[in-house]
């Protein structure tokens, strides 16, 4: 085989890969039909918007319109408020999607009208009239998630147990970036009355995580059972935002079709 034959097999096989690339990728392209198009997507509390890099880069290569909120993590009705102007921002109905204190944020701000169902990714759900701390009663946080509360009320995650309590499964690289980017959350949020549960009227899907220890496991499943939310479980830790965002771009995808069907 002389050079020529060689070079021009090379470009062959690589225009092939490229080939096979770009019909893998448009096979997972949402259709043009789709009427669900847009992903809002709430942070948690320790972190902020640029975990969800990961399952942005999922949708966004489906075919999905992604905005990621910035919530101050100062009092529910910032966060809520905060929120809320991304989905103004929508144009059509959205799936909005919350990590951790982040489920609270969607299911004060999931009422407008904007959204069509509702993605909670290891998170939190209370009721009208609940509080956040509610939640926790009669179950027991796993000992590796420990908040150091500052003087102003602020806290942080620990610095030591981070990664065993928030990210076991992200790299010793990843981990430390998250534990040195978290951002502080007003302890005092976890004891204000929802007025909205937006679940109560909007499809819910959610995503737990099994190696999960910033929440005991009987309370995730109690609470996603109890809004009779779509449950998907996946081996991962706190930050399955980050560390399973396949996963987690999947059921949000299960949740644009599955709302989209509930609407007609």
């Amino acid at each position: 085989m002389n050079t020529q034959t060689r070079n021009i097999l090379a470009v062959t096989a690589a225009a092939a890969g490229i080939a096979a690339t770009t019909l893998a990728h448009s096979a997972n392209r949402i259709p043009d039909t789709q009427p669900i198009r847009n992903v809002v997507l709430v942070h948690g509390a320790f972190a902020d918007g640029s975990g969800w890099r990961g399952v942005y880069d999922q949708l966004t290569a489906r075919g999905y319109r992604v905005t990621i909120a910035q919530n101050p993590l100062t009092t529910l009705a910032d966060d809520a408020a905060a929120t809320r102007r991304a989905l103004d921002r929508q144009d059509g109905p959205s799936i909005l999607v919350g990590h951790s204190w982040g489920g609270t944020v969607i299911t004060e701000a999931g009422v407008h009208p904007k959204v069509a169902g509702l993605v909670y990714v290891s998170a939190l759900s209370p009721d009208a009239g609940e509080t956040t701390a509610q939640q926790y009663d009669g179950f027991t946080t796993p000992p590796e998630f420990v908040i150091d509360t500052q003087e102003d009320g602020f806290g942080f995650l620990n610095h030591e147990k981070f990664k065993a309590g928030f990210a076991a499964d992200a790299s010793d690289a990843d981990a430390a970036f998250l534990r040195d980017s978290q951002v502080p959350i007003n302890m005092s949020v976890f004891a204000t009355k929802l007025s909205h549960a937006a679940w109560r009227t909007r499809p819910s899907w959610a995503v737990i995580a099994t190696k999960d220890k910033a929440f005991d496991q009987k309370m995730l499943f109690s609470m996603a059972e109890r809004i009779g939310a779509t449950i998907t479980e996946v081996e991962a830790s706190h930050a399955v935002f980050m560390t399973q965002p396949k996963v987690v771009a999947d059921v949000i995808d299960q949740a644009a079709q599955g709302a989209a069907a509930a609407a007609r």
